[in-house]
């Protein structure tokens, strides 16, 4: 049976108006610069990845398309059943009704149709129970309990795409424009989920080339998991001027649908532990003392601005059996708690997944929070040694403390205060320092709110908080100069924003403590360190490698030489 909080999410989304989204005023637009592309060859799922529509398109009259918002957005939502496999009996109904009408009188638009659940499953056990060549697919999971989301919404997994919102060139204004038209007030669950690159004017490897700059989709079938039952959900977007009809639109759903299983799993949330082929880290110990060394030098000239320096390290990891990224990620979703678990999967492309603790931005309506977090210490085996190495990383009286962690944290909170400043009305620390615990790490945290003086300022919220001093430095011109001389790997998606944007909300967490996964190329394990005034190589190392055990720790080590 349905708990109150089902029912009481249930009467909150079954409005089934027609609305229409407002124009939004457009400024200057800014200029678009071109990515240069690594030659590079994928084999191309065959049976499971259908054609969809790129919401973003190139060429002069991209702007004047986007200042057109389409012309019908609307939610309908079907009876309750009992389960997943009744829900999918619900959807090719409406999907037999939807193809006999007439598309809505209008030329564009989108349709959400929901079917209620009683029975509560996990997002991601509806998303492990589906081929894993269904393209593009994407997993987002908030915080427990948090404050400001929808209360009852714990994971959504989507397969398919709707739309989706994809270019070699910067994420711009336009493109936001573009993913907004889309979206209403009215139809909240309508979201476009999705990652941007940490720097879209490097050049872009292989593994990341299917994610362009930019990846978003609203998907075609989703699933919501709420904490007193779940929803299944068809999308169907359509917009004659970007050649893709109602036709179109409801023909590639049936394709999609016909291919998702309502046989759900319960899948264990551990995985065996893989023998390592072969581990090569990007820089070596060796070239991260060089490249540590050389900021500190930087840092400590008395002409050069720079304060701090975030560096990454890129591990490709190869094991003798394939990884299931969604087996990594129900892993990394155990030790979760105050932390956003994703994965994003384009067509054509490896699954980028992580488990972050560290949130971009929050907005529901005109409120607004973000997040400061640096300085990192591991847990304690004990609750003594804990506390202990709380007071280290908290308070200068304790005598292990260390200046280099309450400078980092203060110029990330101090930077993100200054750039809240410039769109809101006011901004409210509060708590101002305080430790936030991880199952294997505890950080400096910080939380900053405001209030927006236009939901306009939404995209400059976006690209302003981007990069933050937390994954970059600061000043943010002079560190991303120094990582782009020093880093020779790509960093793509990682430390970039992911999450999703919604009508009346959108929520952003960094794309940090992650991971690109292939299931027969391995994974590339991420993790990225400040450098600041008194920071050490080998201490900086060990902080890498504690960062990236909640992945390590699902693999055993190297296989004897003679197996190799």
């Amino acid at each position: 049976m349905a708990t109150p909080t089902f029912h009481k999410w249930l009467t909150h989304f079954t409005d089934t108006k027609k609305c229409s989204t407002n124009t939004l005023l457009s400024p200057a637009s800014k200029g678009h610069q071109s990515l240069y592309f690594h030659h590079y060859h994928r084999p191309v799922c065959q049976g499971c990845c259908y054609l969809s529509m790129n919401g973003c398109r190139e060429g002069n009259d991209q702007h004047a398309r986007a200042r057109k918002p389409v012309g019908t957005i609307e939610t309908r939502t079907l009876a309750a059943v009992a389960s997943p496999a009744m829900a999918m009996y619900s959807l090719n109904m409406a999907i037999s009704e939807l193809k006999s009408e007439a598309p809505f009188g209008t030329s564009s638009g989108i349709v959400r149709v929901q079917v209620p659940i009683e029975e509560q499953v996990e997002a991601i056990d509806w998303l492990h129970s589906q081929n894993h060549l269904l393209l593009p697919r994407c997993f987002f999971s908030g915080r427990k309990h948090s404050p400001h989301g929808e209360e009852n919404l714990v994971s959504v997994a989507g397969v398919g795409s709707a739309v989706f919102f994809s270019q070699p060139h910067p994420f711009s204004y336009w493109d936001w424009i573009s993913i907004r038209r889309f979206l209403s007030e009215r139809c909240p669950l309508v979201r476009a989920y999705g990652a941007i690159r940490f720097n879209a004017e490097t050049k872009v490897s292989s593994e990341w080339l299917a994610f362009g700059s930019f990846y978003f989709m609203i998907p075609q079938v989703e699933f919501n998991e709420l904490e007193g039952g779940s929803v299944l959900t068809i999308t169907i977007a359509w917009d004659n001027d970007l050649s893709w009809s109602w036709e179109n639109a409801i023909n590639a759903l049936q394709e999609t649908l016909c291919k998702v299983s309502s046989s759900i799993v319960n899948f264990p949330k551990q995985t065996s532990p893989t023998l390592i082929l072969s581990s090569h880290n990007i820089p070596s110990k060796v070239d991260w003392d060089l490249a540590v060394n050389r900021a500190l030098q930087m840092i400590e000239r008395n002409d050069s601005l720079l304060t701090k320096v975030v560096l990454a390290r890129s591990t490709r990891v190869v094991p003798t059996s394939d990884i299931d990224p969604l087996a990594w990620l129900s892993c990394l979703k155990v030790e979760g708690e105050n932390a956003y678990q994703f994965l994003l999967q384009p067509p054509n492309a490896p699954a980028f997944i992580g488990n972050t603790p560290e949130q971009l931005f929050h907005r529901k309506w005109l409120h607004i929070t973000s997040e400061a977090l640096a300085g990192t210490r591991a847990r304690g085996a004990s609750q003594a040694l804990d506390r202990q190495i709380q007071l280290d990383l908290l308070t200068s009286l304790s005598f292990l403390y260390s200046p280099k962690d309450d400078i980092e944290f203060t110029i990330v909170r101090d930077t993100i205060r200054r750039k809240l400043e410039a769109v809101c009305e006011r901004v409210v620390i509060k708590p101002e320092k305080i430790i936030r615990k991880l199952p294997r790490i505890q950080h400096l945290f910080a939380q900053l709110s405001g209030r927006l003086r236009s939901e306009k300022d939404e995209f400059e919220i976006l690209s302003s908080l981007h990069p933050s001093p937390a994954v970059c430095g600061f000043p943010t011109e002079e560190a991303q100069l120094l990582i782009a001389e020093t880093e020779v790997f790509d960093r793509g998606m990682y430390a970039g924003p992911v999450g999703w944007f919604g009508g009346g909300e959108s929520e952003f967490a960094v794309g940090i403590r992650s991971a690109l996964v292939e299931k027969d190329r391995g994974a590339f394990i991420y993790a990225g360190t400040g450098i600041v005034e008194g920071s050490s190589p080998y201490l900086e190392w060990d902080e890498l490698e504690l960062k990236t055990s909640q992945f390590t720790k699902l693999l055993k080590l190297d296989l004897p030489r003679d197996k190799k």
